[in-house]
């Protein structure tokens, strides 16, 4: 298969449509086993989904993003790349990077790919990045195995080459295309959908279950009986208004609480169950149930090692690949900063500075960098490294002595 001639430069972002039609996961979502439709857009209604999306796409976009240069003595920042200026600052003129980063990572999540149009001049250099819209998005490769991109924007189809996109991967069968955390998850999402939605209608009939009319005769117009009893006593708005039964008519409810259905405890089980899809700590998302002052921190440093740092790799390597050229590659390399996010508290950081000062591997100017302080002049020593005077070799022991008292006879 041949690739069409591309038209000119494509920017438009449409809005999103429903990934129910024309999706590549149709196979995956529609309804579940709790009788409810997932899809990216329910799913994202529920509240546990939000904050988790929510959660991993602004701590990714709020984390320091540099390109650096090596050096002979390690790396330096290469402010003077254009790469730097809209990784840094904006990728396009609509968007910061805050924004354009969230906004690729929330489709990470909910589709399990992010895509973004690579806008250059004609020499090559790269000018912006514009997001694309995952479920309007088609990969496929062409008779020699190349792999293209077809996006259905409001004007048509547009065929982009692997060149021209930035994709960033999520878990998937192939390496070509990431399968939506939704579409797998859809059964558990689906009873969270389901049991939400149980409670409200609870709520809104009065939190009391439903019941049977009782006459001692025949009723003539069953319907006419039912509807102006909800009329006057169902809803929350009517709650504990006193009911007047003529004729010898009796109410008797039906239904089973919500305590016995334990709805409050698979409520929380869900919360849970969404929680452990995208391997957030429950405490992030409101469930303090087992957590304490003693293990939030070590569960916040996991977040960060188990939970971010994967998906900080992802896109790290799909960003030096996609927008670095060959020759760009052996000179520069992309990479977030995600120390500010294990520091301790304070007194944990000042002990750690002082043992790094006092044994020889951190200057004064490293410190004050790591606490975002001015750095201290050359001249004033800031950037000489120090260690104590009672370190020595093993080989230059008993030196000094031998030197003041002469050699031993």
């Amino acid at each position: 298969m041949k690739i069409p001639e591309l038209s000119k430069l494509f920017r438009s972002r449409a809005d999103p449509t429903n990934s129910m039609w024309q999706s590549a996961y149709t196979f995956f979502f529609g309804s579940t086993t709790s009788g409810k439709t997932v899809n990216e857009r329910t799913a994202l209604q529920t509240t546990a989904v939000y904050a988790c999306v929510r959660i991993l796409a602004e701590t990714l976009a709020s984390l320091p993003l540099h390109v650096y240069r090596h050096t002979e003595n390690g790396k330096e920042k290469a402010k003077d790349s254009q790469v730097y200026r809209l990784l840094h600052d904006e990728p396009n003129p609509e968007m910061t990077s805050f924004v354009f980063r969230e906004t690729l990572m929330s489709h990470l999540l909910l589709w399990g790919n992010a895509y973004s149009q690579i806008i250059r001049d004609g020499r090559g250099k790269l000018v912006a990045l514009y997001p694309l819209l995952p479920d309007k998005m088609e990969v496929d490769r062409t008779a020699t195995g190349e792999i293209f991109y077809e996006y259905q924007s409001d004007k048509g189809k547009v065929v982009l080459r692997k060149e021209e996109v930035l994709h960033i991967l999520g878990l998937g069968f192939d390496g070509v295309k990431g399968q939506s955390p939704i579409a797998m998850a859809k059964n558990a999402i689906g009873m969270a959908i389901a049991t939400e939605e149980y409670g409200a209608k609870f709520f809104s009939n009065g939190a009391n279950p439903g019941g049977v009319l009782e006459h001692p005769g025949v009723v003539k117009d069953p319907k006419r009986v039912r509807d102006s009893w909800n009329a006057v006593y169902q809803g929350s708005s009517n709650a504990h208004r006193v009911a007047v039964l003529e004729e010898g008519m009796k109410f008797t409810p039906i239904g089973i609480p919500p305590e016995q259905a334990q709805f409050i405890a698979t409520r929380k089980f869900q919360i849970n169950e969404i929680a452990r899809i995208f391997r957030i700590p429950p405490h992030m998302i409101g469930d303090l149930e087992k957590s304490s002052f003693s293990n939030i921190e070590q569960q916040s440093l996991e977040f960060v090692k188990y939970t971010l740092d994967p998906w900080v790799v992802r896109w790290e390597m799909a960003l030096q690949k996609s927008l670095l050229t060959l020759s760009e590659k052996e000179e520069y390399f992309i990479k977030f900063n995600v120390d500010g996010l294990l520091r301790g508290d304070y007194k944990s950081r000042m002990e750690g500075y002082s043992v790094g000062r006092q044994n020889g591997w951190l200057s004064a100017n490293d410190i004050r960098e790591l606490e975002n302080l001015n750095r201290i002049p050359e001249e004033l020593g800031g950037d000489l490294y120090l260690i104590n005077g009672n370190m020595t070799k093993l080989e230059d022991a008993g030196a000094f002595a031998k030197k003041n008292g002469g050699e031993e006879e």
